[in-house]
């Protein structure tokens, strides 16, 4: 299962796993937050290398996330052709300057500018999806339930999310199950396949995996309904781990980081820095 692991909890021993959920979420949120808000190209490519370290250091092998990696990489591609598109001289009217590389066709023309303002959108993926894909997988979902409701969400959408994460892998899992035995009876769905025959394959697999996974939904509603959940107005939870000095290190380290990418702000006149001016 774990060749085919996707957005699953991954137990293992690094310090990162040993983390608070709490800190990691609070870690998480701030940076993102950080990551987003700035185009200061500086501070964006510093996040990356960050991210791509602590990645390195949560021990996730490349094929436990590929397919996911994969997902996200095409549709962060299909967004930046659009972002050229739709305004191809868009970097042009925020750097307040225009260094042509390629004349083009009509609008469509190449500068200095917009290939910067892209690259930067680029980096934008390289700062947080390595740090979301590292929360996910090194986080046990209890854990994460108990994570959102000490920050203030309510226990039940806390619960509600933790159950839809735990159950990514068991799906995923019935998945390549249920395709190793349709190959099995010799309908091919590997990349030997051809692809319109393994797109046939995976939609046969997918509806039926759905309609079994909402049976599955109705039945844990019910055992929770009979078990009186959400009664009462605050629940204990047994993965909640206590603080420690690293979980206040990791806290501070990103609010530090936070407050760096606003100041910036100030530094560079706005949330863009600009080489051109």
């Amino acid at each position: 299962m774990n060749e085919h692991q996707m957005l699953g909890y991954i137990p293992d021993n690094t310090m990162i796993h040993k983390l608070n959920g709490t800190a990691k979420l609070i870690f998480l949120i701030l940076l993102s937050v950080a990551c987003m808000t700035t185009y200061d190209t500086r501070f964006l490519i510093g996040m990356t290398v960050f991210s791509l370290v602590l990645f390195e250091l949560s021990n996730i092998k490349w094929h436990q996330i590929s397919f996911v990696v994969k997902f996200i990489f095409v549709f962060s591609l299909l967004n930046i052709i659009a972002v050229y598109l739709f305004a191809p001289e868009y970097g042009v009217d925020l750097y307040q300057s225009r260094t042509l590389i390629w004349e083009g066709l009509g609008r469509f023309t190449i500068t200095q500018e917009q290939l910067f303002y892209e690259f930067n959108l680029v980096l934008k993926y390289f700062c947080t999806i390595p740090l979301v894909l590292i929360f996910l997988l090194t986080t046990n979902p209890s854990e994460f339930a108990s994570s959102l409701n000490r920050i203030g969400v309510s226990y039940k959408i806390s619960y509600a999310v933790a159950l839809a994460i735990r159950y990514i892998p068991d799906i995923q899992e019935d998945f390549f199950n249920i395709s190793l035995a349709q190959q099995a009876r010799g309908f091919e769905m590997s990349k030997k396949g051809k692809l319109i025959q393994r797109l046939k394959g995976t939609a046969q697999i997918v509806f039926p995996l759905i309609l079994s996974s909402l049976d599955r939904i109705e039945t844990i509603s019910t055992a929770m309904e009979l078990r009186r959940f959400g009664e009462k107005k605050k629940r204990t939870w047994y993965a909640q781990r206590p603080f420690h000095a690293s979980d206040f290190l990791v806290i501070g380290l990103a609010v530090l980081l936070t407050v760096i990418s606003f100041a910036l702000f100030k530094v560079n006149g706005g949330r863009f820095y600009n080489p051109f001016s």
